[in-house]
């Protein structure tokens, strides 16, 4: 994975994903909904096989970046979650 940040300002941020599918990008702008401060989150993607996938973040108030951590963390969170609970259905 191979993050670069294409645009920032004081609330928007827009972060290309390289070497990822939009399987990532898909979750994250999910999980961002969950945050009270985002005004706008999506996933850019100009061409399938041409061009990486994008985040784009627009917030009220607090970092733009910070809300993609966060959002991160409950994606992490959720997954080992999963993990667990499927193990113990499986056994």
């Amino acid at each position: 994975m191979e993050l670069k940040k294409i645009k920032e300002d004081k609330n928007t941020l827009l972060l290309e994903i390289g070497k990822e599918t939009m399987t990532i990008t898909n979750a994250l702008r999910e999980e961002l909904w969950n945050d009270s401060n985002v005004i706008e989150a999506a996933q850019i993607r100009e061409h399938p096989y041409l061009s990486e996938p994008k985040i784009f973040v627009k917030m009220t108030k607090d970092s733009s970046k910070l809300a993609i951590e966060k959002a991160a963390k409950r994606i992490s969170k959720k997954s080992k979650e999963f993990e667990d609970e499927f193990n113990k259905s499986i056994k």
